[in-house]
């Protein structure tokens, strides 16, 4: 049972630092004042023409597909399998389970696998690739070991430990209730839990976080119509109100 309360008191922590860490960030982003009109070219001309650029750099990473096709097939596999084993695992915290999520847990317990080898191709590029290698941090590397050991964890934990995974959802529709339910005493669970947690906490404040950024940029999420109104940014207004 102590192990059961220190994991409970480490997610409560770790959920409450990641929400508080998200907000905050967003915030610090909204508030950057963006004086210059900087989208970049070609870009839309009409506030729709935005929405749909958006769009396409969030869904289909346009821009890193141009940029380097390999690295944006890793990154696309990796989130597109992040995304299917997100889904599947909303059933530890519904119950009953809705329909589409039991629908898609075939498929999310294979995006694991995706998952990795999208991980193990851009650590790969990290050390292979001369220019990137030369840029690349330790931080950049651990992000990504951690990332690799919570997707092989969970691998781990469905193909060869078979962890008690109702123990597991009992564990969490508890918290979620505030109450404490006891967690398999499982080395692998304790583990991948462990890792998930570190995640939860270091993400806010790591270059994980860059997706809200992008809705931030002004060299993306500005309308092109230089051509058709005249910009004048906060600094220079004040010089011509003076005049």
């Amino acid at each position: 049972m102590t192990m059961t309360i220190m994991f409970a008191v480490l997610f409560y922590f770790a959920a409450g630092l990641f929400a508080v860490g998200l907000i905050y960030r967003i915030t610090s982003y909204a508030r950057i004042p963006a004086p210059l009109k900087i989208p970049t070219t070609p870009a839309p001309r009409t506030r729709f023409g935005v929405v749909m650029l958006m769009a396409r750099e969030v869904f289909l990473f346009q821009s890193l597909f141009k940029a380097s096709l390999w690295t944006w097939l890793f990154s696309a596999m990796f989130h597109a399998g992040l995304a299917l084993v997100l889904l599947r695992h909303i059933r530890y915290f519904v119950n009953p389970v809705w329909a589409w999520v039991e629908f898609i847990q075939p498929f999310g317990i294979y995006a694991g696998f995706l998952m990795v080898a999208g991980l193990l191709g851009l650590w790969a590029r990290r050390v292979l690739v001369d220019r990137v290698r030369y840029i690349s941090t330790p931080s950049d590397h651990l992000m990504l070991a951690l990332l690799i050991g919570i997707g092989v964890s969970g691998l781990i934990m469905k193909f060869i430990t078979h962890t008690d995974i109702v123990a597991i959802k009992s564990f969490f529709m508890g918290l979620m209730s505030f109450s404490i339910n006891p967690l398999p005493t499982d080395a692998m669970i304790y583990t991948h839990l462990s890792l998930i947690a570190l995640l939860l906490i270091i993400f806010p404040f790591s270059k994980l976080l860059h997706a809200p950024g992008l809705f931030f940029s002004p060299s993306r999420n500005q309308v092109e119509n230089s051509r058709d109104i005249r910009h004048i940014s906060p600094w220079a207004a004040k010089l011509e109100s003076g005049k």
